[in-house]
């Protein structure tokens, strides 16, 4: 019988005992968040690694902070080189005229720097999720064009979104308020829609542009 939480755990406790410098990217939606109230019961101190793009929702900065501070997290805030202000005085309002663009520079580079040095990415992707994480694997190893080269973790990768809800329920963990609002993927505010009709969570990305930021294509599956 499946049990998706023995699953990850198993997952995870593997991973970590033969990893030397983990960590975790969270974006604070549901399933980062239930990753790293997994993640924290066998490493507390596993950085916790948010893209701080500049454009996300005040909901989502504050209920960062307040899990932050709840959990003692060893919180990493991955910065662009340039503000926003910077950007948009060089370039416009770039996320409207080249999406594409603004998520390299604003997420895709200073990811990529900030893993640098580790040896295993723990990640929230879930199947589930959209079209084109349908064929994720729990464990994946990972080139990037700078050369790095790590393990890629995925527990939740065949969790449902009510197994999501249900595990974050029964560890009384409140969820970002966004989603009460109708929101089901959440990305920066001015590239996230509430979703259309289609079936998946990410359907109000973009405008419907695209699905993926960069963050998980800008690497190459080795094995």
């Amino acid at each position: 019988m499946r049990d998706p939480l023995a699953s990850a755990h198993t997952i995870i406790a593997g991973a970590l005992d033969s990893s030397a410098r983990p960590c975790v990217t969270c974006s604070f939606q549901a399933e980062d968040v239930a990753l790293v109230h997994l993640l924290r019961q066998v490493d507390p101190r596993i950085p916790v690694l948010f893209l701080d793009t500049g454009y996300h929702f005040a909901e989502v900065y504050a209920y960062r902070d307040r899990l932050a501070a709840e959990w003692d997290l060893n919180l990493v805030n991955l910065v662009p080189p340039q503000s926003v202000e910077e950007q948009e005085a060089a370039y416009g309002l770039l996320y409207a005229s080249d999406p594409a663009a603004c998520c390299h520079r604003r997420k895709v580079e200073p990811l990529i720097a900030g893993l640098t040095g580790y040896d295993a990415w723990f990640t929230g992707l879930r199947r589930e999720q959209s079209p084109t994480r349908a064929g994720l694997q729990p464990a994946e190893i990972h080139t990037f064009p700078t050369g790095l080269a790590l393990r890629k973790l995925s527990p939740l990768f065949d969790w449902t979104w009510t197994e999501v809800g249900s595990y974050l329920a029964a560890n009384d963990i409140a969820e970002l308020p966004l989603y009460a609002e109708g929101y089901s993927s959440i990305g920066c505010q001015p590239c996230t829609a509430k979703p259309d009709n289609d079936g998946h969570a990410r359907s109000g990305r973009w405008g419907g542009q695209k699905l993926e930021c960069g963050l998980h294509t800008i690497s190459t599956k080795v094995a």
